[in-house]
């Protein structure tokens, strides 16, 4: 069957490129396939590429996210939140979502800021033995607009197709920037400072933190039975939800490579003094900006200098010159052989950084 007989004429144009959300299907998760104990202060990327895990106040709460094989027909893979420490009582002040953030340059085709401002509609696949109402918050950071809407998990332990869909915001405009342009919220429980409010259904500006995630009445926190799944989140224009865009892994890989990748290690460069070597590398691909370095685990490094060769124990490592495309960082030597300044180097081992440069 011809696309345009799925698509309505409206979205014709986005055809093969219809889902502004990365990695929908979780699919990708460079930085492990679990993480425990994520509460209070644990708010970044932990597990599944792109998916922030974003909590506020200070709760007892802690959970675990996983990349789980539990998925709907059609998917291999969803992300999963258990509750391992529960906090029946909520709070007025804490939260938790699963968000993911959109660059301002991706999302340019919305128009929002002008009379021609698209609709929004987001679709995806949930399911949870916790029953009841949740909600879904989109935030416009340039210009702190926002609108949420309601839905509700009917039958436990069953996978659910969701579909909400928010008109366009003729007001607001979207920065064509590589900064957070729009902003993506799963709610997961709500103190009573943001569920105090009125519903914004349609983006406003004027709407303030106690209507960001009014009507949620399910507490994930409950009780440590407590599991919720989500996959083939889907984020496209117009007013009707599409079959989701399903991309290969090296697609979707090479799209969270913009804002996290794994460097190995192993490189060659020179010793830029008696102490210090300079490796560098090459990204795989160029990054959303100047990222961060975080040396994944801390082992024996191994150097070949000249002619010489040495172990390097005990060694400290920084990094520098990180931009878009590549970089280098630095090693320094606490001792073993007598070295000079502009003489070869060979790093071999099997560690490796992770490069960061998320929204």
């Amino acid at each position: 069957m011809a696309l345009s007989k799925i698509l309505p004429a409206s979205q014709e144009q986005y055809a093969g490129a219809r889902n502004l959300i990365i990695n929908g299907a979780m699919q990708v998760a460079q930085r492990g396939t679990s993480a425990t104990a994520l509460g209070n202060g644990n708010t970044g990327y932990h597990t599944v590429d792109r998916w922030r895990f974003t909590e506020a106040g200070s709760g007892t709460f802690e959970f675990t996210m996983s990349q789980s094989t539990t998925a709907p027909e059609g998917f291999a893979s969803s992300t999963k939140l258990n509750c391992t420490i529960a906090q029946a009582s909520l709070d007025s002040n804490l939260q938790l979502r699963l968000m993911q953030r959109i660059e301002g340059q991706n999302v340019q085709q919305l128009k929002f800021g002008t009379s021609s401002a698209e609709s929004l509609t987001i679709s995806f696949w949930v399911r949870s033995n916790l029953t009841g109402t949740y909600v879904v918050h989109i935030f416009l950071e340039d210009d702190s607009s926002t609108a949420s809407k309601t839905y509700t998990i009917d039958t436990a332990n069953t996978w659910e197709h969701k579909t909400i869909t928010f008109s366009g915001d003729q007001t607001s405009v979207i920065d064509n920037d590589n900064g957070n342009g729009v902003q993506v919220s799963f709610y997961l429980l709500s103190g009573t400072d943001y569920t105090s409010g009125t519903p914004n259904t349609e983006f406003s500006d004027s709407a303030t933190s106690v209507d960001r995630a009014a009507g949620q009445t399910a507490n994930l926190a409950s009780s440590t039975s407590n599991e919720w799944y989500i996959t083939g989140v889907q984020l496209e224009v117009g007013e009707q939800a599409t079959p989701f865009e399903h991309r290969s892994y090296a697609d979707e890989l090479a799209r969270c490579q913009r804002y996290a990748q794994l460097i190995g290690l192993g490189g060659l460069g020179r010793w830029s003094s008696g102490t210090v070597c300079e490796i560098f590398y090459n990204q795989w691909t160029p990054m959303r900006s100047s990222p961060s370095a975080t040396l994944q685990t801390t082992t024996l490094y191994m150097f070949a200098v000249g002619i010489n060769a040495a172990d390097a124990t005990g060694c400290s490592i920084s990094f520098s010159t990180l931009n878009y495309t590549g970089g280098a960082f630095g090693v320094a030597k606490t001792g073993g052989i007598s070295v000079s300044a502009g003489q070869f180097a060979a790093l071999m081992e099997n560690d490796c950084i992770l490069l960061d440069a998320e929204l």
